[in-house]
């Protein structure tokens, strides 16, 4: 499978707003995510192996931005049908057993995914609290094998942001698995 990488961040587009079921059970608005000092939206999916790779080192850093004000979701928005690996079930599982902090929500239509722009996962979308998207850049330089003292490039964009409303201006595209989406005569 072809890695993708990600578009340059376009700087100031407002975040699409959706409402996903959870894997608690519950149903979420971006209103209900966002955070006083930004908001961290996150396209991932439970069997991409770069997902795999670095899902550790995302909740370990997304810890650490809920502590600094921001708000944090994953969403996946692969077509469950055909990769089943990915089914709200599994998502459920995937959470707990990596400990997540924050809502996993599943984007069965792929609507908000194609409103996003979203077209890997891991795919980040970095927005400081007006809203604004300021980071859509990878985790860190390390991809699938951990680089040793890696710059945190997510984490540090983030509290940035968190500080300043404004995102690093030299970004590096997240890289991943694309988005599985539903064939047109199951959409």
């Amino acid at each position: 499978m072809p890695a993708l990488t990600t578009p340059i961040c376009d700087f100031g587009m407002r975040a699409p707003d959706f409402t996903l079921p959870g894997t608690d059970g519950k149903m979420y608005r971006l209103s209900d995510v966002q955070g006083p000092n930004g908001t961290l939206i996150m396209f991932i999916c439970n069997h991409c192996p770069f997902v795999k790779a670095v899902i550790d080192r995302i909740v370990m850093d997304v810890r650490e931005l809920q502590n600094a004000g921001i708000g944090v979701a994953a969403i996946c928005a692969n077509d469950a049908d055909e990769y089943p690996a990915d089914s709200p079930e599994k998502m459920v599982e995937f959470a707990q057993e990596h400990k997540f902090t924050f809502p996993y929500l599943h984007d069965a239509t792929q609507q908000v995914a194609q409103a996003y722009g979203a077209v890997c996962t891991p795919d980040f979308f970095g927005y400081n609290a007006a809203g604004e998207l300021q980071y859509r850049g990878r985790l860190d330089e390390s991809r699938m094998e951990p680089v040793p003292n890696a710059k945190r490039e997510l984490l540090e964009a983030m509290k940035q942001i968190a500080k300043t409303s404004q995102g690093p201006r030299e970004q590096f595209p997240s890289m991943g698995c694309n988005i599985k989406w539903r064939s047109e005569e199951a959409a």
